[in-house]
């Protein structure tokens, strides 16, 4: 009788973790959905990851083209900012 008992104990058990393997919070059909779930979410991530990268770009470009732009108006067409003085320094001829 022990025996039995045993056996149908050991046989519950088995059961019970097949039944959470296949049908619980970490079955199978469950890992695979959030795998698929994970891949799609790192796709984004790149998407973005890859957006943001040519947005830096694009920044530095007008930031650096700003820049550029108002040096050479500067220099060679003299132009000053509002509420700025505009001086300028000559060596005397020799």
């Amino acid at each position: 009788m022990s025996h039995r008992l045993v056996f149908l104990v050991l046989l519950a058990l088995l059961a019970l973790t097949h039944a959470q393997l296949w049908f619980g919070r970490g079955s199978v059909a469950n890992v695979q959905a959030m795998q698929l779930q994970l891949d799609e979410q790192r796709a984004r991530n790149e998407k973005a990851r890859q957006e943001n990268e040519q947005l830096a770009v694009e920044l530095e470009d007008l930031q650096t083209g700003l820049g550029m732009v108002e040096e050479r108006a500067r220099s060679e067409l003299g132009m000053i900012r509002p509420n700025e003085i505009f001086v300028q320094v000559s060596s005397p001829r020799q």
